[in-house]
């Protein structure tokens, strides 16, 4: 390890690292635009020079230089101070003075940066460049004359977001970061508004919307896949304005993918603010919540336990479908489930439905099998650790399933289950590939699971595991890639169905049979709502999706934005989001519909309020106490052998930017839908 000494402090660093980084674990700032700690070394900026000795007498770029046994390093001398001026008052040059006006102003690299190391003034008084607008598609505005060509948006496209769709042309004055008038085609794309220094790029949705000063920040979690991205919510009055990521090293690092962005659009249309019941004529009518609760109470006292059925959908809270439970326990009935899509999950188990390898450790595996999964789009930021790990260690990736870009090279085995029985029972190659690497892993998604054959699927994959050394003491290579935030805090509550009760597919074959009376949708939308024509359904949610439509009484509830719940990522890690507005209307928070239901119908759940609420969910489930870790989990048997269908996997995602109610009531994800589904469709012949 180099010992070097910085402004005079001799410290130790570790081998490899640059001299800019040694600089931040010294504690003392090196200013920087092109660098990122995520990205590979531009040293297009300039900006981050210093002063070192031994070495040639003139300042130098930190971020590209290694440090090196006894260098000594100066950041504050005249010379660096008056470089650092020198290149700011160059970036400055043509940079247009329109501030006011800016999208990126108040939270501006280049504003900050100028006020600590620029002049007061200018010394050009030629005409400035002016450089056209690029079109990047409907997520990206930009105004280029502003960029300074840092590169980090390039960086970023080709490094982690694994598309080459943006970069920089010409030379010198003339140099010039294009998409050659394409959209930027990754599920990622919108982090490069973030990592631009300046105001180049900014959100399209959101441009001379709000100035970051008048917004409430709110650090909440995503619902809108299994990853349980960190984020931050900003919020004017009661308007969601914009969603950022925040920092989370083993969750989604510093990046969210463009459907938790830019969706947030989709909660101010199609909500839900009061009460319906459906009238004599068929037709939903608004109603006060004691005459919904009424018509429901008479709808539940006369029907046996057995007769009345629950599904939770894909972002509940734990909260409401724990509240759920207590009432379907109550009532007598054990037809409950949270598995919209019919995945065969074994609930008994904690290991068999959750991604035990862990997110951040996915990268380190030197092997990965993916079965029936498209993690581009399943879950965007589990696909970017697989990218690194392919790039940086090497990582051997197979398939079988759909054969899609997911942005990495793999090997394609083929897409039905011939190939996976042949991997368990030994006479495939790969599995012998499996045995021989260090840390192997495979990924079996829903493409896999929610198939007719599914518990056989999840058997099959449960045999590779064992017989092909993916469970070891310190490793566990076993991991099930999940589409739905509310899926592992169901499955851990126990919201699957009771000794002799039905599943998903049972309840909706019993309603559309009439062996089942009353169905009770929390916030689920993705079944087939046909089934539940005979049947009396209770929707409680925030938008007016399926379920609304099949609905005979419809719950105002909450969006994710408007609650403080539990969720429990696809990792089995537990993470409490937090209320940044205020539902819309007569709308309330899930779990105090239910109790104030649960009372009307004289099944009153043992709470009056939320610390009640977790306190008696803590006691059924003592590890949701643990908040941001992951509970060690033991592997056991699980899985039904049986024949499997020789029809191939499909992704369970059709459409990225649509999959639930909030991204289906978006304009936003409506454009990039036309975009990026649409078009590409239209562009390979296929139907559209």
């Amino acid at each position: 390890m180099p010992k070097l000494k910085i402004d005079g402090v001799e410290i130790e660093v570790e081998n490899g690292l640059t001299v800019l980084q040694a600089c931040e674990q010294a504690g003392v700032e090196i200013p920087r635009f092109c660098y990122h700690e995520r990205l590979s070394v531009a040293g297009n900026c300039r900006m981050c020079l210093v002063e070192v000795s031994p070495g040639p007498p003139k300042p130098q770029a930190s971020c590209a230089l290694p440090a090196g046994e006894g260098m000594e390093v100066t950041t504050n001398s005249p010379m660096v101070e008056k470089a650092r001026t020198g290149v700011m008052e160059f970036l400055l040059i043509n940079h247009p003075l329109d501030c006011p006006i800016c999208d990126q102003g108040g939270e501006c690299d280049l504003q900050d940066q100028a006020m600590g190391y620029g002049n007061s003034g200018s010394r050009y008084t030629e005409d400035k460049r002016a450089v056209s607008e690029k079109y990047m598609g409907p997520l990206i505005n930009t105004i280029m004359t502003r960029c300074i060509h840092c590169t980090r948006c390039v960086r970023f496209s080709t490094e982690v977001g694994g598309v080459t769709d943006m970069g920089m042309v010409n030379r010198g004055e003339n140099a010039e970061i294009t998409t050659l008038e394409k959209a930027v085609s990754s599920e990622l794309s919108g982090n490069v508004i973030d990592l631009c220094p300046v105001g180049a790029l900014t959100s399209k949705p959101y441009s001379f919307v709000a100035r970051p000063w008048e917004l409430k920040k709110t650090e909440t979690i995503d619902v809108l896949d299994a990853m349980g991205s960190n984020i931050r919510v900003d919020v004017r009055g009661n308007e969601v304005m914009r969603v950022l990521p925040r920092l989370n090293e083993d969750v989604n690092e510093e990046w969210i993918s463009d459907k938790s962005r830019f969706s947030c659009d989709g909660l101010r249309s199609q909500r839900l603010d009061k009460p319906y019941v459906r009238n004599a004529a068929g037709k939903l009518e608004p109603a006060s919540w004691d005459e919904a609760f009424a018509v429901i109470s008479a709808k539940l006292s006369g029907a046996a336990g057995e007769r009345i059925a629950a599904i939770a959908g894909d972002q509940c809270d734990a909260e409401s479908m724990f509240a759920l439970k207590g009432l379907m326990d109550a009532l007598g009935s054990p037809n409950l489930d949270c598995r919209q899509d019919g995945a065969a999950l074994d609930p008994s188990v904690r290991s068999s439905y959750l991604f035990n390898t862990g997110i951040a450790k996915a990268e380190e595996a030197d092997i990965c099998l993916i079965i029936g999964a498209n993690p581009r789009w399943e879950a965007p930021l589990v696909n970017t650790r697989l990218r690194k790990g392919w790039l940086d260690g090497g990582m051997k990736i197979s398939v079988i399933g759909p054969q899609l870009d997911l942005t990495y090279d793999y090997d394609y085995l083929g897409a039905s289950t011939a190939t996976l029985q042949e991997i368990a029972d030994g006479t495939h190659p790969f599995a012998a590939a499996l045995k021989a690497a260090k840390r192997p892993m495979l990924m079996i998604g829903m493409g896999a699971l929610s198939r007719d054959d599914g518990a056989a699927c999840l058997a099959v994959a449960r045999k590779i595991a064992n017989d092909c050394g993916l469970i070891r003491d310190d490793w566990n290579g076993f991991n099930v890639l999940h589409t739905a935030a509310a899926r592992v805090g169901g499955m851990d509550l126990g919201f699957t169905p009771g000794q002799g009760g039905c599943d998903v597919s049972g309840i909706l074959n019993g309603a559309s049979s009439g062996a089942i009376d009353v169905v009770y949708l929390l916030g689920a939308d993705e079944i087939k709502m046909s089934s539940l024509d005979k049947a009396f359904v209770i929707y409680q949610g925030h938008h007016g999706d399926a379920g609304a439509h099949a609905a005979d009484v419809i719950l105002p509830g909450a969006a994710y934005t408007e609650k403080s719940g539990v969720y429990v990522n696809l990792e089995g890690r537990v993470q409490r989001g937090r209320r940044a507005a205020f539902p819309p209307g007569d709308a309330r928070e899930d779990w105090t519909i239910l109790r104030a239901l649960s009372a009307i119908v004289g099944k009153t759940l043992p709470y009056d309020d939320l610390p009640g609420l977790r306190k008696a969910m803590h006691e059924a489930c003592p590890h949701f106490t643990h908040i941001d870790t992951v509970e060690p989990t033991s592997w056991e048997d699980f899985g039904t052998i049986g024949d499997m269908s020789a029809a191939p996997f499909k992704s369970a995602i059709e459409n990225f930017y649509m999959t639930d109610p909030i991204s289906r009531a978006s304009e936003t994800m409506a454009a990039c839908t036309r975009e990026f589904i649409l078009n590409a469709e239209g562009a390979t012949g296929t139907d559209g």
